[in-house]
């Protein structure tokens, strides 16, 4: 393996420009993400995510994960871009320093992209303010088997580099799709899922709610909780009992209890 560009200068325009596409503020104009870590970019790579260029650090990355990470990487057409450790430093984020940072395609999937298994089970997140929520969500729903995460009228970058490692890399193995609430119920309700809306003020508790067949789980923001675009007729409105002072749970515990009694109930249904 060899490297096709050497960037030794904390100042080189390339380095900059990449430390940019961090900036949540630029991100909508943009076709790129950046991807830290060895893990998070395996899994960029096993979902076929198409990967530009990944600038390493051969005194931060071992032999084995070069082999296994650059080289395929390089095979499907990424540059390879070889930085010393003082380089590496601005690229990094936050704390990572695992020697790789890559330059990616951003994901477009569209609900028109998603195909459903005859019992799917799907996960809807609205209004979504806190990338760390949604990646802890999206990890939860690789973890449960639910087939698709629908972002609506989400507030955070999907594929920002807090939703990336609080997920684990599971942003690219769980496909993810962005659409308005409005778009979102109208293909629900074409499809014919069910729908269940996870409500604090819920009537039914949510282990008493059927998810055996196609279901759409349906989770809203930590301040707002849902919109009243999903108070209408035929939505379940299920709660998880709270016995003590709060109201509700955080909205990534909620999910994964959710999630789990899901996969609970299509388990017991298939002994």
């Amino acid at each position: 393996m060899k490297s096709d560009e050497v960037i030794t200068s904390p100042q080189n325009p390339r380095i900059k420009a990449v430390a940019r596409l961090r900036d949540h503020r630029t991100h909508d104009a943009r076709d790129q993400i950046v991807i830290d870590g060895r893990r998070e970019l395996a899994r960029a790579l096993e979902a076929g995510v198409a990967i530009g260029e990944i600038f390493y650090c051969p005194a931060l990355l071992g032999a084995d994960d070069s082999q296994a990470l650059l080289e395929p990487a390089q095979e499907r057409g990424a540059r390879l871009v070889e930085v010393n450790e003082a380089v590496f430093a601005k690229l990094s984020y936050g704390d990572r320093a695992e020697g790789a940072v890559a330059v990616a395609q951003r994901p477009a999937r569209k609900l028109a992209d998603l195909r459903l298994s005859r019992t799917a089970l799907l996960a809807v997140v609205e209004g979504i303010e806190k990338p760390g929520n949604l990646g802890a969500i999206l990890r939860s729903a690789d973890g449960a088997g639910v087939e698709a995460v629908i972002a609506a009228d989400p507030v955070t970058d999907i594929y920002g580099a807090n939703v990336i490692r609080s997920s684990l890399g599971t942003a690219f193995s769980v496909p993810l799709v962005e659409a308005t609430t409005a778009e979102t119920i109208e293909w629900l309700d074409e499809h014919r899922l069910s729908i269940v809306a996870a409500s604090p003020v819920g009537k039914t508790p949510y282990t008493d709610v059927a998810m055996a067949g196609p279901t759409a789980l349906v989770l809203g923001s930590e301040a707002d909780g849902l919109t009243p675009a999903w108070s209408k007729a035929g939505v379940i409105q299920a709660a998880v009992p709270m016995l003590g002072k709060a109201d509700s749970l955080n909205v990534s515990i909620t999910a994964a209890l959710f999630f789990y009694e899901a996969l609970r109930q299509r388990r017991a249904g298939k002994q």
